[in-house]
């Protein structure tokens, strides 16, 4: 009978949940969703368009540039001449007008590969945007799959204090029908009751806990309905085992993100050397246009004049002398290739240390679930026989009691190993780069 009422409990509690969710959700549902509409992620995608939209050979100084300007300007005076023979000529409301347009054409033919150099430079960008994203994406994916399994975690637990209760009704029915034939007394009742309250009450707080990593899913994919309930297809946790150290460090060291920012912002760094060693360098320009002017007199001998033509010419330039600015510049712009180089070795030893750290824990974690689970096999068993002897009345309440909490601290114990197993797990693929491997 034992037995009956143990897989009878397990099976009501795989239906215990509330049946009120509207939407199953698989991992991979979860990860589509929000690589649609998590804000923060757009937000950098809009970043990455912007450094894609930079990338021109215009925006470069390849291309020359092309200026339509025209003017209109008029002057009415009163004029008032005095000649040296004593005479005096006045004119009053003297109206004279000046219309005209140009046409200006310049172009950078040379100015120390500053323009190659910054087309560089500006492609180096472009990719620190996608690798932006790229580190966006991969972070909120991380942070998804945690919330997934955290919410699988917290059901996991809901259940099991939904046993907890199951036990502590199925104790007070045994310690009721005892009082009733005389061989019990009040006080065990009444013990059980509180137990039964206890659980209860632990059981209605988990119900909260679930529903706050419900919401928190929510709001990393940002659905529109926050509080929309939902159930998850996985009902464990499932971990990978077969991680390799090396094959993760190699990984790292050719793919992690991190790294990648790094190294891009050293070779922008060597760029920006160049721009202002460009600056020692002649330049040479060309420019040329076309000019259109007509200017009307109300009183003159000339009542308009047209001037139209072509211009061009070539500027050659060389900075002889800025105040040792051009200098000082230089020094600065070598530090800064050496500040960069410093931090993509900080970069690369922190990620090295993490992944030493983090792969440390999850051997560790691995090893742990292998104990514990030994240990809720061992406290399975134990409850049993300890039902068995409290009908019996050989077992004390404190003592059954104490068997129940070492059942259900086993499978607490068991699931908390499992979760930070889980996210030492989600952590090595982070860093290694391959964390895109559960959306596959």
């Amino acid at each position: 009978m034992m037995r009956r009422f143990l897989l009878l409990s397990f099976i009501l509690l795989s239906i215990i949940v509330p049946s009120r969710a509207q939407v199953v959700y698989e991992m991979k549902d979860c990860i589509k969703i929000g690589l649609e509409r998590n804000f923060s992620l757009l937000i950098t995608k809009n970043n990455e368009t912007i450094s894609k939209n930079n990338y021109t050979i215009g925006n470069a100084g390849y291309l020359p540039t092309l200026d339509l300007t025209s003017r209109h300007t008029g002057t009415l005076n009163d004029v008032k001449k005095n000649f040296t023979d004593g005479t005096q000529s006045i004119s009053n409301g003297e109206y004279n007008t000046t219309s005209g347009g140009s046409v200006s054409l310049g172009l950078t033919i040379f100015d120390g590969f500053s323009v190659n150099t910054t087309y560089k430079k500006l492609g180096e960008l472009k990719q620190v945007g996608e690798l932006n994203s790229q580190m966006a994406i991969e972070y909120l994916v991380a942070d998804i799959i945690s919330g997934y399994f955290n919410y699988i975690q917290q059901v996991q637990l809901l259940k099991n204090l939904d046993y907890a209760v199951v036990l502590s009704k199925e104790r007070l029915r045994i310690d009721e029908d005892r009082y009733l034939l005389g061989s019990g007394s009040k006080l065990q009742v009444l013990q059980s009751r509180v137990y039964l309250n206890s659980d209860s009450s632990r059981l209605s707080k988990q119900h909260e806990i679930v529903r706050a990593a419900q919401i928190h899913l929510n709001e990393l994919m940002a659905v529109e309905d926050l509080s929309g309930q939902f159930k998850s297809r996985d009902t464990s946790i499932s971990i990978i085992h077969d991680l390799l150290y090396e094959k993760l460090l190699e990984e790292t060291l050719k793919s992690n993100t991190s790294l990648l920012i790094a190294s891009k912002n050293k070779t922008i760094s060597e760029y920006d050397r160049k721009l202002v060693m460009s600056r020692t360098y002649p330049y040479v320009t060309a420019n040329s246009g076309y000019n259109y002017t007509l200017n009307t007199y109300s009183v003159s001998t000339t009542s308009n004049q047209l001037t139209n033509g072509l211009n061009y010419g070539v500027t050659l330039g060389f900075n002889i002398f800025d105040g040792f600015n051009q200098r000082r510049s230089i020094k600065n712009s070598a530090i800064d290739v050496q500040n960069k180089e410093l931090k993509y070795q900080e970069v690369e030893q922190g990620v090295k240390a993490d992944l030493i750290t983090i792969y440390s824990a999850y051997s560790n974690y691995l090893r742990l679930i292998t104990l514990e689970q030994q240990n809720l096999e061992t406290a399975t068993e134990n409850l049993y026989i300890a039902m068995e002897r409290y009908k019996l009345g050989n077992l004390s309440g404190i003592d059954l009691r104490e068997v129940q909490k070492s059942l259900l601290d086993a499978r607490e114990s068991l699931l908390s190993v499992q979760y930070q197993a889980k996210l030492a797990e989600i952590s090595l693929l982070l860093i290694s780069g391959r964390i895109m491997k559960y959306y596959e």
